[in-house]
């Protein structure tokens, strides 16, 4: 029985007809018909990134990597590091593609021949692209966020991250409500919040290159972001610095974040002692635990990736014993940052105060009993 009317079953035998000629006519040159696409790609822009390569073919990851690596096995395909940025690998065709590229492009030709007789194919061919145009806008729409929900942008800083001219960028959604936290939408997250595109905040970076140092990611908890390492890596393709700040609820992400070599420099932030924790973070003291935050603490303490602590103090919530108590538990740290508390206007529940100049000293002085390199940050004077 003929099939004239499935739509989902013409493209499904299309693709596998296709796919069983490639696997034939190919099979002198041991390449398969999912490796030759890469093998085009590659060869019509040589130097291409494997990331590149993804997003032409709009496939998966893992997809792209094993067929790339197949195609190195068959000696088809080199990588080579870029002389400018050690940390990108671009890909290239070898001397042994070369002396096959014309007979796989005869190939290819041959089946558009074939598929095309007694059909219209220039028509057919702008016709099916134009429905996988639709396709990528009404059936899976391009995620312009990159799985990272991007609440807001500075776009330079020179307070974020230390001794470097950085961007800092805002991630929405958090896993405290510390009700002194300056910035509540990032924690609520507003029906009508507008998130800036991935895309947008990436494009301003490319045009930044050489005058900024280093991107700053911070929140809410960007820990909490599902796109956060790719994100991370497209930055880090760019050639910046990246610092994460943290609350350190979640070690395990943290310990794979820093352990992808992407991460130079993660700020923790120590909210109080650990009597005081669940208190300063807005949770309930019977369902937190902050076994995790002293799991991340002790992780950075081992100096893999360069860290700070830091505590935002607040006349309310913190006392010259808990800021001592503070000391103690991350005794032998390498940075401790004190942080004087400002109301933003957009605070949680506005109804906490600073401590002075002169008592964030004392409190700084308590404090470098036990962590020589105490600073303060962002104080004031009277």
């Amino acid at each position: 029985m003929e099939n004239t009317g499935n739509f989902q079953i013409n493209i499904s035998v299309l693709y596998r007809n296709i796919q069983k000629y490639f696997d034939k006519v190919l099979a002198p040159y041991d390449i398969g018909s999912g490796q030759v696409m890469f093998l085009f790609f590659i060869n019509e822009h040589e130097g291409i990134t494997m990331q590149e390569v993804t997003r032409i073919g709009e496939v998966d990851k893992g997809t792209t990597t094993k067929s790339i690596q197949r195609l190195e096995e068959q000696g088809y395909v080199q990588t080579k590091v870029d002389e400018n940025d050690k940390r990108v690998k671009r890909l290239y065709t070898t001397q042994k593609a070369a002396q096959i590229m014309n007979a796989l492009y005869d190939l290819r030709n041959d089946c558009r021949s074939r598929i095309a007789e007694d059909v219209d194919i220039d028509t057919f061919e702008s016709m099916l692209a134009k429905v996988c145009d639709n396709s990528r806008t009404y059936l899976v729409p391009e995620d312009r966020y990159h799985g990272i929900k991007i609440g807001g942008m500075q776009k330079m800083t020179l307070l974020d991250y230390p001794g470097k001219v950085a961007a800092t960028i805002f991630t929405g959604g958090c896993s405290f409500k510390c009700p002194f936290c300056h910035n509540k939408d990032l924690v609520f997250l507003p029906e009508n919040y507008e998130f800036f595109p991935a895309d947008e905040v990436l494009d301003y970076l490319k045009k930044r290159q050489g005058l900024l140092d280093g991107v700053c990611i911070s929140g809410g908890e960007p820990l909490l972001q599902e796109g956060l390492l790719d994100f991370v890596k497209e930055i880090k393709e760019l050639g910046y610095l990246v610092k994460i700040d943290t609350n350190g609820n979640d070690p395990d992400k943290l310990k794979q974040l820093c352990e992808t070599g992407l991460v130079d420099y993660v700020a923790m932030d120590i909210k109080n002692s650990p009597d005081r924790y669940a208190e300063t973070v807005g949770l309930n003291k019977d369902v937190f635990s902050i076994d995790r935050i002293k799991e991340s603490a002790a992780y950075l303490m081992q100096g893999d990736v360069d860290y700070e602590f830091r505590t935002t103090v607040v006349r309310e919530l913190h006392t010259k014993e808990d800021i001592e108590e503070i000391a103690k538990w991350i005794r032998g740290a390498e940075k401790y940052y004190l942080q004087q508390y400002m109301d933003s206007g957009n605070v949680i529940n506005p109804i906490y105060s600073a401590y002075n100049a002169e008592e964030m000293e004392e409190l700084r002085k308590t404090a470098a009993e036990y962590v020589p390199h105490v600073k303060l940050r962002g104080v004031k004077e009277d």
